[in-house]
């Protein structure tokens, strides 16, 4: 019965239900974007009005991703035992209302607090959205698929952009966190529109459940199905009830992955929140306006989209290894010539180099870390390289700001972030595993 019902999943082409799925969660993340690039802009402002030292900044960016390493361990656990849908509504709703309350913030230890609970509930969003979406996904366009919901967040981030663009310079700060609550009514399409995981279900014995979904699509597409093998060993991982722990992610089958991902993750959530949480205050610093910083980040975050493009189709072609690989290599680059430039022009190139290639690693990050654990542990092990990704994102900004507070140069900030992906390219390159278009219980 698993088999089988996997086998008929697996045939079926790319359809109007698979866009459907990426286009729902795509802006779940959409808005999840929105909220962490909000607090980017706002900082600056911030600072000014509340007087606040670099250090008490960062540690404002380093709160949110506090919550945002608990909250991908916790929902990573939690989407084994009650589904990836319902920890996916959780989560949007989660973070929603409390973006909501930083608006109401009345003092700085106030908005620390709030912070922490909105990164809880974005950093449990996406890996149980991203496992969501991989476990439906044909095995040939998968890649694809994940990096094109990545690019989702490029377009927050745009969305988060064009509110500090518009609202902060005439409303003020508390509006742009007004807007961010409005994603809580997101729930109600995702309750409707999102069916829960047929690989969850049949791991957790629900076969009957799986079955109606299964029909559902297939009633759905005309024609004759093509049927794809499925092998023995996919039976088996289905069948096959094995309990969640945090040794699994340590056997001897999946130590090399873990280590791995662990590393990459840290890397790259180190080099993008300690950039990209500051880039408006650093950019702000170097004695641009507040609306001429807005619009030369904006520039640098559009830049996001045909990254994430170009990355959707060289994971299918170079691979998932090789694509994170180089393109990690050129957000290291692009970083440290930014760390250099001092002509708006030159802040505006390699600025917006920087973001083509470090959002295109995050699209193939997001893709790679799911493909590489079985379903029993797949939510549970992305979960778990997430939250210790976000500890990167926690120092990150706090190195920053003692780094500013101590008199270092721009330059010296992005030296070390491009030390620090140069170091995890590597590591990617020996000790990571190729995925391009493999089955997901044969990886």
């Amino acid at each position: 019965m698993p088999g089988h019902l996997l086998k008929r999943l697996d045939s079926l082409p790319v359809n109007k239900f698979h866009y459907r799925l990426l286009i729902i969660t795509g802006l779940g993340w959409l808005f999840d974007a929105m909220d962490t690039g909000l607090i980017a802009f706002v900082l600056p402002v911030l600072g000014q009005e509340w007087n606040l030292s670099t250090g008490q900044m960062g540690m404002i960016g380093s709160s949110g991703l506090i919550g945002m390493a608990i909250g991908a361990i916790v929902s990573g656990t939690l989407a084994e035992k009650v589904g990836r849908k319902r920890v996916f509504e959780l989560t949007l709703l989660l973070y929603s209302l409390a973006t909501g309350l930083c608006a109401l913030a009345w003092s700085y230890e106030a908005l620390l607090v709030f912070r922490f609970f909105v990164g809880f509930g974005l950093g449990g969003e996406l890996p149980v959205a991203v496992t969501l979406v991989s476990e439906y996904v044909p095995s040939k366009v998968r890649g694809r698929f994940i990096v094109l919901l990545e690019s989702f967040w490029g377009i927050g981030w745009i969305v988060a952009a064009c509110i500090a663009y518009l609202f902060i310079p005439i409303y003020g700060w508390h509006w742009a966190f007004i807007i961010g609550a409005l994603p809580a009514f997101y729930v109600f399409v995702i309750r409707r529109g999102v069916p829960e995981s047929v690989r969850y279900l049949l791991s957790k014995g629900k076969y009957s459940e799986a079955e109606r979904i299964v029909s559902e699509l297939e009633n759905k597409i005309e024609g004759t199905l093509d049927e794809t093998k499925l092998s023995r060993q996919s039976a088996e991982i289905i069948n096959h009830t094995q309990s969640v722990s945090f040794s699994n992610l340590w056997s001897t089958k999946y130590l090399q992955r873990t280590i791995m991902l662990w590393v990459a993750w840290f890397g790259i959530v180190f080099s993008y929140y300690g950039v990209f949480t500051w880039l408006p205050t650093l950019v702000y610093k170097q004695g641009f306006s507040f609306l001429q910083t807005f619009e030369y980040v904006l520039i640098m975050t559009l830049a996001q989209l045909p990254g994430y493009f170009t990355a959707a189709w060289l994971v299918e072609t170079w691979g998932r290894k090789y694509t994170l690989f180089w393109f990690l290599l050129g957000t290291a680059l692009s970083g440290w010539l930014f760390g250099q430039a001092l002509a708006v022009e030159e802040i505006i190139l390699w600025g917006s180099l920087m973001s083509f290639f470090n959002l295109g690693a995050w699209g193939v990050l997001y893709t790679y870390t799911p493909e590489l654990y079985p379903t029993f542990i797949r939510a549970y092990g992305s979960g778990w390289a997430a939250g210790f990704g976000r500890l990167g994102g926690v120092l990150a900004p706090l190195s920053v700001g003692i780094m500013l507070e101590k008199a270092y140069s721009v330059t010296e900030v992005f030296y070390l972030f491009a030390l620090v992906l140069v170091l995890t390219a590597i590591v990617i390159m020996l000790l990571g595993p190729e995925t391009k278009h493999k089955n997901l219980e044969e990886i």
